[in-house]
């Protein structure tokens, strides 16, 4: 399901290079896609809440894959640029609900018991998607770019075919049937996870300016987004084994953390402590993750769980979209604090509410 969004970056930066001469064109394809995403989440998962959650996430993928074999068609006739930002947006609109109605069909397979071993191994896989995604889509675009964006496409569609077809729930309803999506208890989750996204967003976008900062030639800014996503493949693999969701506490436990590794990448005087912060952060990623999903399909009502958890997805687009915007409007160390500053607020936040409780 993530390929095509693990991709895309690489891919619609070679694409745009080959039609424009700019690469530049690739992120205003990813901006498109990703504001898209925001924009359809909600109503979209809307339109599937009365059908069958497996036959409309197949609906969606086949959408999605038509939107992107569209780009395609358009890229490899050079059709004008504009053309390829209005299908990519067009297949970003329905990302945010596929992802709802994914998480929610899984509640059908996987018993309470396991859910949190179930989603760790899907954190883990999905870092893993994220850190291979743009060496296929390179290694690929090598041969043709029009090429790699084809390979995505046909990758992207592959759940279409492997979601089964859902069974009775495992998963005991909660006492309310309906209810706003957006009451206190869930919108701190989707806040958390929003800053959290704009904390990895920052390195992972600033990394090569990370690179440029201590000296180093932009092709280190492995150095920065490689540590990040093994230390969240670890987190996944700890989420797996252990497969227990944590306590409230450790929660806070967990955002400090992730706080520190904010502080230490926007405050860092060398390379090390940055490198650390990153590690840091990429540590406690799979099990806050693994907690907001939890937390959300307990708080949100039965028949609008694919609604929650679509909003899950488009927080983390918001938080990619607000780090995005500080980097663009403020120098690397400003942007870096103002995200680290954000993620302490949240933290505090949370803080308070569980020692309130």
């Amino acid at each position: 399901m993530n390929v095509p969004q693990a991709s895309a970056p690489v891919a619609f930066s070679l694409v745009a290079l080959g039609l424009t001469g700019d690469a530049r064109g690739g992120a205003a394809m990813i901006l498109a896609m990703t504001l898209a995403q925001v924009v359809g989440a909600i109503p979209i998962t809307r339109l599937g809440t009365n059908r069958s959650a497996a036959t409309f996430l197949r609906l969606l993928v086949a959408f999605r894959t038509l939107a992107l074999a569209a780009v395609v068609l358009c890229a490899h006739y050079q059709a004008p640029f504009a053309l390829l930002v209005v299908f990519a947006a067009v297949a970003g609109l329905v990302n945010g609900a596929a992802f709802g109605f994914l998480r929610a069909l899984l509640n059908h397979f996987t018993s309470a018991s396991h859910l949190p071993r179930t989603l760790g191994i899907a954190a883990t896989l999905n870092e893993l998607t994220f850190v291979l995604g743009p060496v296929v889509a390179s290694a690929l675009g090598a041969v043709s770019p029009v090429f790699a964006l084809l390979a995505l496409t046909l990758l992207g569609a592959i759940p279409a075919l492997l979601v089964p077809q859902a069974g009775k729930s495992h998963v005991e309803h909660a006492p309310h049937a309906e209810g706003s999506v957006l009451c206190p208890s869930i919108l701190l989750w989707l806040v958390c996870a929003a800053a959290g996204s704009s904390t990895v967003a920052a390195i992972e976008i600033g990394a090569v300016a990370l690179a440029l900062k201590f000296g180093y030639p932009p092709t280190l800014a492995i150095l920065f987004t490689v540590p990040l996503c093994l230390a969240s493949v670890a987190g996944g693999i700890w989420v797996s084994v252990r497969n227990r969701m944590v306590s409230s506490r450790a929660v806070v436990l967990l955002l400090c953390v992730l706080t520190l590794g904010a502080a230490l990448a926007a405050l860092g005087p060398s390379l090390v402590t940055t490198v650390v912060g990153a590690v840091l952060i990429g540590l406690v990623l799979a099990p806050l993750g693994t907690y907001y999903s939890l937390v959300l399909d307990r708080l949100a009502p039965p028949r609008r769980r694919p609604e929650v958890f679509a909003l899950l997805r488009t927080s983390s687009a918001i938080g990619i979209i607000f780090a995005s915007a500080v980097l663009t409007a403020a120098s690397l160390s400003s942007a870096l604090i103002v995200v680290a500053a954000t993620m302490f607020a949240v933290t505090l936040t949370v803080a308070f509410a569980t020692l309130r409780r």
